[in-house]
């Protein structure tokens, strides 16, 4: 999806700025080009100034999309993927570790929870950077129990991970 935005939108950096912005919150914009995140409006200034770009590029750049076939559907279908709790996680008592690991090899989230489970670690969240968004994706999990060590060395050693934090 990524490269089909970045082809139509390669000449103009501001409003491909603004559009990376609605994929990373999940803000669409409506039939009568307004933006909106879930059902809360969104001002064309308060996009403006997020992005760091004049507001008549936001309001052009709604209208833009909303005449384009390609980028339409897509863009006025956006919603937000819901709280993460990364940042509270230590204040609800869980733990986080962020993997790096081979976004084109399939299986990690599988093969890392499979461990996680096997020494009883409930995993609370699952939260997976978009690698076409994200120059170096990764994958958080938010964690309800204690992490032993040896769960982190085999989630290390799976073939396509490059690393574990426990943060």
């Amino acid at each position: 999806m990524w490269r089909h935005v970045k082809d139509r939108l390669a000449k103009q950096p501001e409003r491909l700025s603004l559009v990376r912005k609605m994929v990373e919150l999940g803000i669409r914009v409506s039939e009568d080009a307004r933006f909106y995140l879930g059902d809360v409006e969104v001002s064309d200034t308060a996009i403006a100034r997020s992005v760091d770009i004049d507001r008549r590029v936001v309001r052009s750049t709604a209208e833009q999309i909303l005449q384009d076939p390609q980028l339409k559907p897509i863009l006025t279908k956006l919603r937000p993927s819901g709280s993460s709790l990364v940042d509270v996680a230590s204040d609800l008592g869980y733990q986080v570790i962020v993997i790096t690991a081979d976004p084109s090899k399939p299986g990690v989230i599988s093969v890392v929870t499979s461990i996680l489970a096997e020494y009883g670690v409930v995993v609370r969240q699952a939260l997976a950077d978009d690698p076409d968004l994200t120059p170096e994706p990764k994958l958080t999990l938010v964690l309800q129990g204690s992490v032993p060590p040896e769960a982190l060395i085999r989630a290390r050693s799976v073939p396509s991970v490059s690393s574990v934090t426990l943060r």
